[in-house]
């Protein structure tokens, strides 16, 4: 009888033992999750397209491509990057990246193309849409009385809720934590713009990308745009991860 209740209680303990080791894996899991190459290269091409840095721009694309990137996607975290870049930037990065494309074609490398863009079939109220969308990303229902610059210019509150969440993030090419991978980047990158910065920096936390994936993106900053505007980063970055802590 001893034996048999020795015996049990031992193989209680495995059973915990097992547990414990599952939990904690798991978590050590979570804990060590980092960002995809594909992830990285989304935040090396938007925060250089932001800053103009062509050349190594182009040494970005093609590791973005060899990374597993399509054609498409590029094209879609470039097109982004204008909403907080302007066109100039922009459109300066679509021609690195034809130039790009044109070399590797011409060394008998076929990349892939992608998927388009589906055509956005909701004939709804754009504004209300948009609405809907960042109220989604912020995780807040978006008042219906404007306050602050939205007050003050009505036109620009239009602008951002019918053009930026409306007909940009409406686009299926990029998932939407995608695009506030190339979001962040650039507004990192561009830098003097903090409030944007900790709003975008939560909205990627109420994606999903984890408090050390945004540690790693700040990293990667540092090595694209340099230490003055990472430092001014991971210092928003601080603050937005002590605000969700409280």
């Amino acid at each position: 009888m001893k034996q048999i209740r020795v015996f049990g209680f031992i193989l209680i303990m495995i059973s915990v033992s097992l547990v414990v080791g599952s939990t904690n894996a798991q978590q050590m899991k979570i804990l060590d999750q980092t960002l995809s190459i594909k992830e990285k290269s989304i935040i090396t091409i938007s925060s250089l397209t932001a800053i103009g840095n062509l050349p190594k721009l182009k040494i970005a694309l093609n590791k973005g491509l060899e990374a597993g990137l399509t054609i498409n996607e590029i094209k879609e975290i470039v097109v982004h990057t204008y909403a907080y870049c302007g066109f100039p930037r922009s459109i300066r990065g679509l021609q690195t990246f034809i130039e790009v494309l044109e070399e590797r074609k011409a060394k008998g490398i076929n990349d892939v193309i992608g998927t388009d863009a589906s055509p956005i079939a909701n004939n709804t109220n754009k504004y209300e849409r948009g609405k809907k969308i960042l109220g989604e990303l912020t995780k807040t229902p978006q008042p219906d009385k404007l306050s602050g610059y939205s007050a003050f210019a009505p036109t620009m509150d239009a602008f951002l809720k019918e053009h930026l969440f409306a007909d940009i993030f409406e686009r299926d090419v990029l998932t939407y934590a995608q695009r506030e991978l190339v979001t962040i980047s650039v507004i990192s990158a561009i830098g003097y713009a903090e409030p944007m910065l900790q709003s975008h920096l939560s909205i990627s936390l109420n994606l999903g990308i984890t408090p050390n994936q945004l540690k790693e993106f700040a990293a990667i900053i540092q090595e694209t745009v340099g230490e003055e505007k990472a430092k001014a980063a991971q210092q928003v970055l601080s603050k937005v991860l002590e605000n969700r802590k409280s």
